[in-house]
């Protein structure tokens, strides 16, 4: 099949030579399958062949590459068998190569009086410095000597060597550089602006560097080759969250215009006023409800700044306006906790708050369906159960989506799908404990608008934050014993289930048994997500209503447990969480009027990374400054959590890095949609892959 005069994306990878079924399919599975998607799997690091370093000046711990002459080989017999191979270059040094697995025809060729180049890491060995299993070539008399740009090191799965990455790439380059195109979609859009080069260019100087290029900014993203795909990249993402927002626009949703008693109400029967952000933003919201077609907002608000009255107050205006509600949480421990809640508030006003889930038995469940579809129920609470197939509302017109970024399009998806037609969609209504960034929200979040609730309710004290070495455990005990015996309950925290050789995290089990034994006197519960549904649920009961003294427990606690009474938090091993998930555990106390301490028992030594959360945790309280550095410490996809289908997955931006081209990117995709349109197919297709379906417009 001839390939001349086409584009490199229309140019299959299996037109390059050594590329056959199988080599095609582990392609396939990073997906390349044109030569444009070769190019665009770009080195994750960069190794300078480019010199040839005198063995009398090799340092040890460094990867360097030599020249050398074999002097003597032999293979040594100890605890291992070795292949020791002695080479000197003539500069007053010595190497010896240590090859631990070795065939005959390999020891035959590393004969005494062959000259090879190697690479490697210098070592400190019994004979001096040595490299173990290094790279070598021999060298002749025709050789072209040292590389002429830095080595790409590719990310590698099995069956692909870097030898392979290197000989498809060589080949992707040349025919990029023989006029194969590679469509500069941004040439003449705002590229400019920003100061980076054309495409080409910058494919080139990624996969094959000079010496004179950077690599420090290479390897940290800032070097403006790298910089110019992640314009891009975070366009492409832009453009597919727009899309996602012109599509819902097209739809239309029943108008909530209800007159608001049901919602004014609602908040008089409160034990306490709404905050100022509370009311600026169920007022935001109820505009949304009055207007014919989709709302899709999204409430940011810190922990405990008052989320579930926002998401009350919309379900009673849009049940008053005759439509059903579904509200869905991503953990039963949430659900049943928004269910308790909202079944409170709504029975003295006369609704019926209905409850489905997975656990109910299938007489329960039978019984929640029929009441749904008939209409009986206003407002339902949920989990993932309420968007399976057998599940019909009557009328449904508003869906409330707590923890939004623990559900996947795919899933928000089918529960917006139970409308009561195609042609009038529910309105949505999606609330974040975890606060996003302004930056990452402008991309993450360009399908939706957004309220932030920026005030906390009057009387809530700041969480006091201490870090203590774990070697301090028996004064973290006493201080545990001192706050049950002062009449106040305690979370101590733990990051994993069972025994793990891999992690030095103590197990939550052991470390329950171990308190139990300490604090003898007192009850000690444990709670993990590895208990049935049930058992979890009344051992959190427990906690909530005081007969338990210190829960141990996973970072299940980490959304949604209310517990006024709790005022002591350690969580063991803080160093293995991220900023945004030790905020959100930190949050579970601190909702009473009392004084709060959080304890971070750590283990040292700390690395730099996990001594600068620390630190930040110390130092404030303020969730959207902890997202911000969060951002900073770990990139956007640890911010959100799990990945989910449809959900922000950057290949090569990082916005902790590239968050000042945000605005540009923002008037490139501003200019696309005017005046380009023709160029959103490709660019979707270029960095969303199969994914980009999911975004075209309808």
């Amino acid at each position: 099949m001839t390939t001349e005069g086409k584009a490199l994306h229309e140019q299959p990878v299996t037109s390059l030579r050594g590329i056959g079924p199988a080599m095609a399919s582990k392609l396939d599975a990073f997906g390349v399958n044109s030569i444009q998607d070769l190019l665009f799997q770009l080195p994750s690091r960069y190794q300078d062949r480019t010199r040839i370093t005198p063995l009398s000046a090799l340092q040890p711990g460094l990867f360097t590459q030599v020249e050398v002459d074999i002097v003597g080989s032999e293979v040594a017999f100890g605890r291992r068998r070795a292949l020791l191979v002695t080479t000197s270059d003539g500069s007053g040094g010595r190497l010896t190569l240590r090859f631990f697995h070795f065939s005959q025809t390999q020891k035959a060729r590393l004969e005494r009086g062959a000259r090879i180049r190697c690479f490697g890491e210098a070592r400190r060995g019994p004979r001096g410095l040595e490299m173990v299993h290094p790279e070598y070539q021999h060298v002749d008399d025709d050789d072209a000597g040292p590389e002429e740009t830095l080595t790409p090191i590719y990310p590698s799965t099995q069956g692909m060597q870097q030898t392979t990455w290197r000989k498809l790439t060589d080949q992707a380059l040349a025919r990029l550089h023989a006029g194969g195109a590679v469509h500069d979609l941004l040439s003449d859009i705002a590229i400019n602006s920003v100061s980076l080069p054309p495409l080409a260019t910058a494919l080139h100087t990624l996969h094959r560097p000079s010496p004179e290029d950077d690599i420090e900014s290479l390897l940290n993203g800032s070097h403006p080759a790298r910089r110019r795909l992640a314009f891009e990249e975070l366009l492409a993402h832009r453009l597919a969250m727009l899309q996602l927002r012109d599509r819902a626009r097209k739809h239309c949703s029943p108008s909530l215009d209800g007159p608001g008693a049901l919602r004014r109400e609602l908040i008089a029967s409160m034990p306490f006023a709404p905050t100022g952000a509370q009311t600026r933003v169920i007022e935001e919201v109820c505009q949304d409800l009055i207007t014919p077609h989709p709302m899709q907002r999204l409430v940011q608000g810190d922990v405990g700044s008052g989320k579930t009255l926002v998401a009350a107050a919309a379900a009673a205006h849009a049940v008053e306006s005759g439509v059903q509600v579904a509200l869905m949480a991503p953990t039963e421990l949430l659900a049943e906790q928004h269910f308790h809640n909202f079944d409170t508030w709504f029975r003295s006003l006369g609704i019926t708050v209905g409850w489905l889930s997975g656990k109910q038995s299938a007489s329960q469940r039978q019984a929640s369906q029929s009441a749904i579809e008939a209409g009986h129920t206003a407002i339902t609470v949920g989990t993932h159960a309420l968007f399976q197939n057998d599940v019909s509302f009557d009328n449904l017109g508003l869906i409330i989506i707590d923890e939004q970024h623990r559900f996947g399009v795919a899933q928000r998806q089918a529960l917006r799908d139970k409308g009561p037609h195609a042609e009038a969609v529910p309105h949505q209504l999606i609330m974040t404990a975890t606060p996003i960034p302004r930056t990452l929200a402008m991309t993450s979040c360009a399908d939706l608008d957004y309220s932030v609730i920026d005030e906390l309710p009057p009387g809530r004290k700041p969480i006091n934050t201490v870090a203590i070495d774990a070697k301090r455990r028996g004064d973290v005990v006493a201080r545990v014993a001192a706050a049950i015996e002062s009449g106040r309950q305690v979370y101590w925290v733990c990051t994993l289930i069972e025994e793990s050789e891999s992690l030095a995290a103590e197990a939550a089990e052991e470390t329950a048994g171990a308190l139990e034994s300490a604090l003898e006197t007192h009850s000690v519960e444990l709670i993990h997500g590895r208990l049935k549904a049930a058992d979890k649920e009344q051992r959190m009961q427990r906690f909530k209503r005081g007969d338990v003294d210190l829960l141990v427990a996973t970072t299940v606690i980490e959304v949604g447990v209310d517990v006024p009474n709790a005022s002591l938090m350690i969580i063991e091993n803080p160093e293995r969480l991220g900023l945004a998930q030790l905020h959100q555990l930190r949050g579970r106390v601190g909702r009473g009027s009392e004084e709060s301490t959080c304890v971070l028992l750590y283990k040292s030594p700390l690395g730099e990374t996990a001594r600068e959360r620390l630190k930040v945790l110390r130092e404030t309280n303020d969730g959207f400054e902890i997202a911000e550095r969060d951002l900073s410490l770990r990139g956007a996809g640890e911010i959100f959590g799990t990945r989910q289908t449809g959900d922000m997955s950057l290949r090569i931006a990082n916005l902790s890095i590239d968050r000042d081209l945000l605005p540009q990117i923002a008037d490139a995709a501003n200019a696309v949609r005017t005046t380009h349109t023709a160029r959103i197919p490709p660019l979707l297709a270029r960095w969303l892959g199969r994914a980009a379906a999911d975004y075209a417009a309808v």
